[in-house]
């Protein structure tokens, strides 16, 4: 795939990079290359292979979520420097 210099200057523009005049010469070929790669991927044989998410079938380390009693609300609020028996009280900041 051919990747010209304008193009580069492009999608800079679009990332909003200022890139250097050494950048700009060197970009194309490696744009280039990294495109040929992936359409050098598109030849591959997919057929019967199932979409996958991750390379190795993970499960869920977590615990299992299970209902317990919660904190009553004075015993939470005991925690704060300072409350109103609702809620913890905070400096008012405009």
């Amino acid at each position: 795939m051919n990747i010209t210099v304008k193009e580069v200057e492009h999608v800079a523009k679009l990332a909003n990079l200022n890139l250097s005049e050494e950048e700009l010469a060197t970009f194309p070929g490696q744009l280039a290359s990294i495109l040929g790669y992936a359409a050098k991927l598109d030849e591959l044989d997919t057929e019967g292979v199932a979409p996958t998410t991750h390379a190795f079938s993970n499960k869920n380390a977590f615990r299992e979520d299970v209902m317990k009693e919660s904190l009553k609300r004075h015993e939470a609020l005991a925690n704060g420097p300072s409350e109103n028996g609702e809620a913890f009280v905070v400096p008012k900041i405009i």
